[in-house]
């Protein structure tokens, strides 16, 4: 069970081209996950208009990028990056053992999951880690209320790791790389749960207008139904930001 959080959380972020209020009703849960403890932060009811935000990524013109993300993707709005960096500086202490700074985003993104499953190559068919850095955050804002699925966290079974930091890396790739040649047991498609490779040890369900926060260095997934169209439609699709977040000091 998550913990509450309790912290000053007041005002709105005011930006020339969108106004963005925190929602009346936010709600700041933290949880420790895994063998390995890692932070989880989930807040609910972020954005006092979300449904607005949605009508933002609409406007947006999405692009295949060069990373394994399995879909299309858009900038988001920079108000958005302010407003994330003053809901969240005032938690990073107690969440995550971090000094409150200013943020940098390497990524700040509208995304879209549009890629057939069948069509995954094994390294999208597995949990992945985004960066090795331990302090590297980051973040993702459900934007869906069609069911899509949400977030979900692993153990690899050889090693035990729940996170791939630097001291890991060269350990645990070389381990994915030997076990990708192989491959027996992985069925085509998202990951889902168990499978011979991976355990999952906690999951986050994609409820609407609700912001996860965890470290880029823990092995995650995005839960994605194997068995559904994925729309290329904000309006109906598996919509969400994005976010990776470094704080400066």
């Amino acid at each position: 069970m998550g913990q509450p959080i309790h912290a000053a959380l007041t005002g709105a972020e005011r930006d020339p081209s969108m106004l963005m209020h925190r929602h009346p009703q936010i709600r700041i849960t933290q949880q420790v996950i895994g063998r390995e403890h890692a932070p989880l932060l989930i807040i609910d009811n972020l954005l006092a208009d979300p449904e607005r935000m949605v009508r933002k990524a609409a406007t947006r013109q999405y692009i295949k990028m060069a990373t394994m993300f399995p879909g299309i993707r858009a900038p988001a709005p920079a108000s958005y990056e302010t407003f994330l960096e003053s809901t969240l500086n005032p938690l990073l202490r107690e969440c995550f053992g971090l000094e409150p700074g200013r943020f940098v985003f390497p990524m700040c993104h509208f995304s879209l999951v549009t890629q057939p499953a069948t069509r995954l190559h094994f390294l999208q068919r597995i949990p992945h880690i985004d960066s090795v850095n331990r302090d590297g955050l980051a973040t993702v804002h459900y934007l869906f209320r069609e069911g899509w699925g949400g977030t979900d966290f692993y153990r690899h079974r050889k090693s035990g790791f729940e996170y791939v930091d630097e001291q890991r890396h060269g350990a645990y790739f070389e381990c994915l790389a030997q076990e990708g040649r192989v491959d027996e047991d992985e069925q085509a498609g998202y990951i889902d749960g168990d499978t011979s490779l991976f355990e999952r040890v906690a999951g986050v369900e994609g409820v609407f207008n609700r912001l996860i926060v965890y470290r880029r260095n823990s092995l995650h997934s995005g839960r994605i139904a194997n068995d559904r169209v994925l729309p290329a439609d904000p309006a109906t699709g598996r919509l969400s930001i994005n976010a990776f977040i470094d704080v400066v000091h």
